[in-house]
């Protein structure tokens, strides 16, 4: 039996960007509606880097201080070619720069999303809940849910990943393949890893490898390259998969090395980088009428700026913030009379103007990261002689600079004074 439903803001997506931006709502005093299709908070992924941009998001959403009590904080970065077997740069994160300290911890995806979850009022989010298709109906959409449910949305925020339903219905295409794939794993270890706090990098003819520590026991690492034919033949397969990189990190001194010996086969996960080009962002349509996306919904990157999922969570709080004007804001007393017989018509229009103002402020922001990120992955596992040459004797402090640069960012605090 169908069963239908009436909200005033509905987020497709329980990932980084839909919590982030249903908990900046609840911060305004805005309610929310938050749709997974998946039965559980999903922590695919294991763990990213959270930089200096990204920390200002959660303090502006309130959960900041719960997660740095359990993660470590990164000194610096440390970046070893493995075919000279030399260091080619140490970069500090503890420098000031002119907004301060630049901190860096690497977090684990699943306690993230719980500590956003947490946050949020019994019943925000709505699990096993995926949409099938999108209607429109006046100033209104009807979501249709593969359940039967269906739920009328004054607005319609698709945080639902790279292969996202409402990113199509804007216009969008699926992002676009790399050529490139990425193995992530991570180690949970019974003692201490005796690791030092550092984000370190290694690069080898055509991959890039690294190893983080998240806290005292646990060790994210992830390893990109392009794959040959021959190696379509890993597929899915964990147990192929580690060996796979085991073999190409035979150079790699052993201590960093054995994290991924240790990670059990349960924690690999393989998958294609996919991206979408800036041209699509600039002319795309991030938002229209009352439907608009966010994170990897809106711009997919690479990971080789560490930014995917720190972009998200600056797109959730600007996001908030322009929103919560169309339904917070107050009418003057001589107006209150209109302001109550107010048709949909205007709402309607105030929700527009304020999604729009959204994607303008991001656009920008967007087309700078994902552009960024592809050209550093192109440099870094190229297995070009000449640009390896450059990598490593000329660029690597340049482009360990470069993540610092793209992370002294200020997405701006939540306003409730509307």
């Amino acid at each position: 039996m169908e069963t239908k439903v009436v909200e005033d803001i509905v987020i497709v997506g329980a990932g980084i960007a839909g919590l982030t931006t249903s908990l900046g709502f609840h911060r305004l005093g805005i309610q929310s509606l938050v749709l997974e299709s998946a039965d559980t908070l999903r922590g695919t992924g294991f763990a990213f880097s959270q930089w200096k941009n990204a920390w200002k998001a959660l303090d502006a959403v309130g959960v900041g201080d719960i997660l740095r009590q359990q993660h470590v904080q990164l000194l610096g970065n440390v970046t070893t070619s493995l075919i000279t077997g030399q260091q080619t740069s140490n970069t500090s994160f503890m420098d000031k720069e002119k907004n301060g300290v630049g901190e860096v911890r690497c977090v684990r995806r699943r306690l993230m999303l719980e500590a956003l979850a947490n946050e949020l009022p019994s019943g925000t989010i709505r699990f096993s809940s995926k949409v099938v298709s999108i209607e429109e109906s006046g100033f209104s959409k009807i979501l249709h849910l593969a359940d039967g449910t269906t739920i009328k949305t004054k607005v319609l925020i698709g945080c639902d990943g790279v292969h996202s339903r409402v990113a199509k219905w804007l216009g969008f295409k699926e992002p676009s393949l790399t050529g490139r794939c990425a193995i992530r794993g991570s180690a949970e270890l019974n003692i201490n890893h005796g690791l030092e706090p550092k984000f370190m990098q290694f690069f080898g003819k055509g991959f890039r490898f690294g190893a983080i520590p998240c806290d005292e026991k646990t060790v994210y690492w992830f390893f990109t390259w392009t794959p040959t034919t021959q190696d379509k033949e890993l597929g899915e397969d964990p147990a192929r998969l580690k060996q796979f990189v085991l073999n190409k990190l035979e150079k790699m001194q052993s201590d960093v090395r054995s994290f991924v010996e240790k990670t059990e086969l349960d924690s690999f996960l393989s998958a294609p980088l996919r991206y979408r080009h800036p041209w699509e962002i600039m002319f795309g349509n991030i938002s229209k009428g009352n439907v608009c996306v966010a994170g990897d919904a809106f711009h997919p990157m690479t990971p080789d700026l560490g930014q995917g999922g720190c972009s998200a969570l600056e797109d959730g709080v600007v996001l908030a913030r322009c929103l919560a004007e169309a339904f917070s804001k107050k009418p003057m007393k001589h107006m209150k009379e209109k302001e109550e017989e107010e048709k949909e018509e205007d709402q309607y229009k105030r929700i527009e103007e304020a999604l729009k103002k959204y994607a303008n402020e991001r656009r920008w922001r967007g087309i700078d990261l994902v552009g960024t990120a592809y050209i550093m992955g192109s440099i870094q596992q190229s297995d070009s002689k000449f640009v390896t040459f450059l990598r490593d004797k000329v660029l690597a402090a340049f482009l360990a600079g470069i993540l610092l640069k793209k992370s002294d960012f200020d997405c701006g605090k939540l306003n409730n004074s509307y």
